[in-house]
């Protein structure tokens, strides 16, 4: 069952960010030809961040199934993608505004999730890589305790 999970959730990726290019291009073109908001417009925006929904879905799983509560990289990847999954769907209370308005909203939606999610899998031990082995547990995970933050804040007590 993880194995499934991992590589469904490894694959959906790939979905997701074919529809974020697709998105970012269709949305880009209809702001510059300066054209309407319009059921399709509209259809791609909800497809993409449908597709986001699943992704984050499938990973929550995969974070349940494979457990590891203990290991601060999950606990960082998960809470990073959440955030992200919010802001994919902050483009929905721009439903009854002006087209710029909803356009540059959900552009703006999709520039923020794009950066938490660089920087949600740059905490994953594997980074960036292209491997799709399910991860295996080894001496390099830190448990929460012994983690060290992403940003330092020592500078600041003097």
């Amino acid at each position: 069952m993880d194995n499934f999970l991992f590589y469904a959730h490894s694959g959906l990726r790939w979905l997701v960010m074919l529809m974020t290019i697709v998105a970012l291009i269709h949305l880009s073109v209809r702001v510059w030809r300066r054209l309407p908001f319009d059921k399709m417009t509209h259809r791609v925006v909800v497809i993409w961040s449908g597709l986001f929904g699943l992704q984050w879905i499938a990973g929550l799983l995969l974070f349940v199934v494979l457990g590891g509560f203990d290991l601060a990289h999950r606990w960082e990847h998960t809470v990073t993608m959440t955030i992200a999954l919010a802001v994919a769907h902050a483009y929905v209370p721009l439903k009854r505004r002006a087209d710029t308005v909803r356009y540059y909203g959900v552009l703006a939606s999709i520039a923020i999730v794009l950066l938490l999610v660089i920087v949600g899998v740059a905490r994953l031990p594997q980074g960036w890589t292209m491997s799709v082995d399910p991860p295996q547990e080894t001496s390099h995970h830190l448990p929460l305790e012994d983690h060290q933050p992403f940003v330092r804040a020592d500078f600041i007590v003097r």
